[in-house]
Parts: C-alpha cells; sequence; structure tokens
C-alpha cells in the first residue's frame, strides 16, 4: 500500500524547483561534464609530434591528426568533425594548484574551484549560477558540490524509473496541487522526465549510460526554458590496469554522449558548450599492468557550437626527462581555474571582477583564457 511516506521518497525521483528565474533573454547553454577518475590526457590527446612520446607510450595505432602535434585517440574519432567545423578545443598540460594523489581532494578542489569544502561549502558552478540568475540540473542521483550553492539545483537521473503508473501519477500530482512547495516541485519534475522522455538504446554498461544521460539531458535543455546550465558525472577514469581496452570504451562513451547533446540541442547546439573536465592527469609512462597511476598535469575538452575551437591551447612543457614534474609527469603549465573563468565571463556573460572575488576567491593568478568563447 503507497502511503504519504512511500509517495515522499518518490519524489526524490523528480527536480526541485530553484528560487531564482533564468537571466532574461539568455539563450547560453552550459554543460559541465565531471570525468570522474583521472582521465589519462596523454592517451586522450597524445602529443604524437613530442619526441619523447613514443618511448613513453609507444605509437598510437588510429590517432586523428589535429595539428602538427596533437592527435584524438581513436575512440574520439566521432569528435573530428566537430574540429574541423571549429567547435572543438583541448586544454592540455592542466591543473589546479595541487600536487597530492587523492581522489577525494583533488575533486573537492576540481568542485570547489581551487577551495575545499572546509573553507568554501559550495561549488564554483553553483556560485556562478547565483550570479546569472539561473537555474540548474545535475544529472544523477544527487547534486555534487560543484552545483551546490546560493541557488537550490535539481537533479534527474533519467535511468531510475518508479514503476508508477500514470494514473497514480496524476493522482499524486493532484494530491499536492496545492502544496507551495511539493506542488510546484512535482509538477515540474513530471513535465521535466516527460520532455526527457524513455531512453533509447541500453544503458547497461558505462558507455552507454553516457550515451543515455546526454540524449536526455539534450532533450531538456532544447525544451526547458528555465534550465540552461546542467552537471553530468561519468565514472570509470581510474585506469590503474589494462587501460587500453577500458579507457577506449570510455573516451567512445564520453564521445556518444557530446553527440547526442549535438543531437538533441539542434539549433541551441551554437549557443551550447560542453566542458569535459577531471581531477588529476596520469603519469607519463605506462605501469607494469598497462595502466596509467595517478599524475598532475591533465587535459580538458571543450566543445559546443559556442566555442572558438579547431585548436590545442597549450604552453607545452615536453616530455623530455628533464620537462617531467617530479621526474614522471607531464608538467601543467595552464591553471584549469583559467578556463572555467573563461567559462564564467566569456559564456555565461558574468562580471570578471565578481568572478575573481565571489566564484573563485583567492585565484588573481589565474587570469581566464583568453579568446576561447564567442
Amino acid at each position: 500500500m503507497w502511503t504519504r511516506r512511500h509517495l515522499l521518497a518518490g519524489l526524490a525521483a523528480f527536480p526541485a524547483l530553484s528560487g531564482a528565474a533564468l537571466a532574461a533573454g539568455s539563450q547560453k547553454r552550459l554543460v559541465v561534464v565531471l570525468l570522474r577518475g583521472g582521465l589519462d590526457g596523454l592517451a586522450a590527446v597524445p602529443p604524437i609530434g613530442d619526441p619523447a612520446f613514443e618511448r613513453l607510450r609507444g605509437d598510437v595505432e588510429g590517432a586523428v591528426p589535429l595539428d602538427g602535434m596533437f592527435a584524438l585517440h581513436p575512440a574520439l574519432a566521432p569528435l573530428a568533425p566537430l574540429w574541423s567545423a571549429g567547435s572543438l578545443a583541448v586544454v592540455h598540460a592542466t591543473a589546479l594548484p595541487y600536487a597530492g594523489r587523492s581522489h577525494f581532494e583533488a575533486q573537492d578542489l576540481l568542485e570547489g574551484g581551487g577551495r575545499t569544502p572546509r573553507e568554501q561549502a559550495d561549488g564554483w558552478l553553483g556560485r556562478a549560477v547565483a550570479l546569472a540568475g539561473g537555474e540548474a540540473l545535475a544529472v544523477g542521483a544527487r547534486v555534487p558540490l560543484l552545483l551546490r550553492g546560493p541557488v537550490v539545483a535539481a537533479s534527474l537521473d533519467p535511468r531510475r524509473d518508479l514503476g508508477l503508473e500514470a494514473d497514480l501519477e496524476t493522482q499524486v500530482e493532484a494530491l499536492y496541487a496545492q502544496d507551495p512547495l511539493l506542488g510546484p516541485a512535482l509538477t515540474q519534475g513530471l513535465a521535466m522526465r516527460a520532455q526527457v522522455g524513455d531512453p533509447e538504446g541500453g544503458a547497461g554498461s558505462p558507455a552507454g549510460a553516457a550515451r543515455v544521460a546526454g540524449d536526455a539531458l539534450g532533450r531538456l535543455l532544447a525544451t526547458e526554458a528555465r534550465t540552461r546550465i546542467a552537471v553530468l558525472e561519468l565514472a570509470g577514469w581510474d585506469t590503474h590496469t589494462a587501460q587500453a581496452a577500458g579507457l577506449a570504451r570510455q573516451l567512445g562513451g564520453l564521445a556518444d554522449a557530446i553527440l547526442a547533446l549535438q543531437a538533441r540541442l539542434g539549433a541551441a547546439w551554437s549557443d551550447t558548450a560542453v566542458v569535459a573536465l577531471t581531477e588529476f592527469g596520469r603519469r607519463a609512462a605506462l605501469n607494469g599492468t598497462g595502466g596509467t597511476d595517478h599524475g598532475v598535469g591533465g587535459v580538458a575538452l571543450v566543445a559546443g557550437g559556442a566555442v572558438r575551437g579547431g585548436r590545442v591551447i597549450a604552453d607545452w612543457p615536453g616530455l623530455a626527462p628533464a620537462a617531467l614534474a617530479e621526474g614522471r609527469d607531464l608538467a601543467p603549465t595552464t591553471d584549469l581555474r583559467s578556463l572555467e573563468k573563461a567559462i564564467c565571463v566569456q559564456h555565461l556573460g558574468l562580471d570578471p571582477d565578481r568572478v575573481d572575488r565571489e566564484v573563485f576567491p583567492g585565484s588573481s593568478a589565474a587570469p581566464a583564457l583568453p579568446g576561447l568563447f564567442g
């Protein structure tokens, strides 16, 4: 028997309304993809033109050349048309000012904009959403630290099915219609799920789940007028062993998710930025089990019609032994917050001084990357 407690528990499947409306007239859309586990940037975008790369990693069969120095991993080949169209950029040799090897610490810093939860209990994107005056959505079972802030974000898991029949959903909606808090939240949640629809294709693997999430999110962002900013979490990037096969599946899923977003957004793709971030890179050399261990310098991918792409943004440090950080890692030369600031200032149109003070306090040494969006 369904009780009030069961019905209230079921509301967890639906987003909660945020307290702010979208900035008037804004058509910009932003999707931040968190790659949890530490993406190997040297594998995702290999520097095939670096004389030391082959010694460290060997030949990359099937890599898609981007320029004289860099290429795309074969599993990212479906994104090559975005590169040719100028709507894919790479930020390489990037990292936060953190030299540790802890996933937990690094992810906290990634989401907090260089600050830990002890220093500031919300995320840089949550703070940016508050400045932008918009609503935001997390795809998954929870709202990550990245999106927490003064404005309450929604969450939506397209793979979760409560098993409720349509007439019961209608009865529940009518039951809470007069509730000033639960009524609007439930109505919006049901509307969002209707817009998302049923996922097409299986989501049994992480790569399949990535495509399903990208497809669902694209449907929602294309039709939901209030929500323009979203976070998508993809796990499985901690490739300590047998990296080749696992990373190919993961990167294929990421490419599928980005292309699903593009397809579902349609004309809105021209005002969209999709940014894939990870907490740290991997070591320059493979380990004894065909994997890579935690490193420092990594890579970020930036896609979308709003991106001035077709380029790799990197002050490349090189992979010669003397150039490696601590003799083992790609040395970071670009602070990841410089990319994140460019997102806030150039794409979301936020005031640069307020971004420095309120979104990324204490980060004056990391200016926004110029000319990345427009």
